[in-house]
């Protein structure tokens, strides 16, 4: 099927890892023109170089943190030299802290909703000027589920999630007068089993401890069992039955993920809550 790719400047944030490294690769091999963005030199040459395998016309790498204000209009100058931005994917995103709301850092807060949203409102408003004049353009929007339904332990993740989703339907209807589409994806839980895919900022790479984190942040693991004489209180599930939720282990390379679980339950274990980019 001829998706009529071949040539289109394509833009790719957080390209160097899973999701991200994924999408740009796709598109290489419809012979698009791709800029995959990341912060990670290695991961990111390692991506343009199979881009080109792949079938790309052109895929270089740009080393910007999308957490530097200035850095969309940088990335948009540099795709603009390989031609005009016919897509934009805003994939970047992760988490900056888990646990409770009730016992976070209000210093934090803006941490999950820079990372996760901000960098969308960012990167869109830098190359959102050059579509408009051309009448044409698609902007994606790499969600989670959790903006949705909202992860347990990540409060301002699932917040910052929620708020791109509503950021989408508000944007597809400003600027589908100029012929531009605005769309979001919402993934569940995903992992690549090609060690390529972690770059170093990747949650998923084997150096990083997010998991074992957000596994000490669970009840179970601070030592708040049930007391005598008390019982543990219990969240509504998604169906409307109380569950409670522990940290159980996901695979061989990671000692904890959190997943809904059930007492005398049956649930895959290798499924995880969500994907962590």
């Amino acid at each position: 099927m001829d998706t009529e790719l071949a040539g289109q400047v394509v833009v790719v944030t957080g390209a160097t890892a899973n999701i991200g490294r994924a999408i740009a690769l796709a598109f290489a091999s419809k012979g698009a023109r791709v800029v995959a963005v990341g912060r990670d030199r290695e991961a990111g040459e390692r991506v343009t170089a199979e881009a080109q395998a792949r079938g790309a016309q052109r895929a270089v790498f740009v080393e910007e943190d999308l957490l530097d204000p200035a850095a969309a209009i940088r990335i948009a100058e540099a795709a603009a030299e390989l031609g005009s931005i016919a897509v934009l994917v805003n994939n970047v995103g992760g988490n900056v802290g888990t646990g409770l709301f009730v016992e976070s850092d209000p210093n934090t807060w803006l941490g999950d909703l820079d990372l996760n949203l901000l960098t969308i409102l960012r990167m869109t408003h830098a190359i959102l000027p050059d579509m408009i004049e051309r009448q044409a353009g698609r902007i994606i929007n790499i969600d989670s589920t959790a903006g949705l339904v909202g992860d347990y332990l990540l409060p301002l993740y699932s917040t910052a999630k929620a708020a791109v989703h509503g950021f989408t339907r508000t944007l597809a209807k400003e600027v589908g007068q100029h012929g531009i589409t605005v769309n979001c994806v919402a993934p569940y839980g995903t992992m690549a089993a090609n060690p390529a895919a972690f770059s170093r900022g990747s949650r998923f790479h084997p150096q990083s401890d997010f998991f074992q984190k957000l596994g000490k942040s669970s009840p179970e693991d601070r030592g708040e069992n049930e007391a005598p004489g008390r019982r543990a209180p219990e969240r509504p599930g998604a169906t409307g039955r109380h569950r409670r939720r522990r940290v159980v282990p996901c695979c061989q390379q990671h000692q904890f993920c959190h997943r809904p679980d059930t007492a005398g339950g049956g649930r895959d274990p290798a499924l995880i809550e969500r994907e962590l980019r």
